[in-house]
């Protein structure tokens, strides 16, 4: 069996299982992920939502940016000020990491 194989045959539960060990960073029973393991869940759970056509705001890892989206208080956005208060949308760039 492969990989692709494997993930479109997974179970929901398992998926949903999966995806909380992630956000909790420990396994249903207690026991704590290593950084092996949760890279390996964190992949399975990516596939699994791109393969499941998982709407992109219930994906792992979704940020809402609302209304702050293209703003200063967006962290993808650095303004380029020089002192005044005004948000011109102008003095804004996109920060890619």
């Amino acid at each position: 069996m492969t990989y692709e194989e494997l993930i479109a045959r997974l179970d929901p539960n398992v998926y949903q299982s999966l995806r909380q060990a992630i956000e909790l960073g420990k396994w249903p029973d207690g026991r704590k992920l290593t950084p092996q393991q949760r890279e390996i869940s964190l992949e399975a759970v990516i596939y699994y939502e791109s393969r499941h056509n998982i709407p992109e705001q219930e994906r792992v890892g979704y940020l809402d940016r609302g209304s702050k989206a293209g703003t200063e208080c967006d962290p993808t956005v650095r303004g380029n000020r020089s002192g005044d208060n005004g948000a011109d949308p102008k003095q804004f760039v996109e920060v890619k990491s």
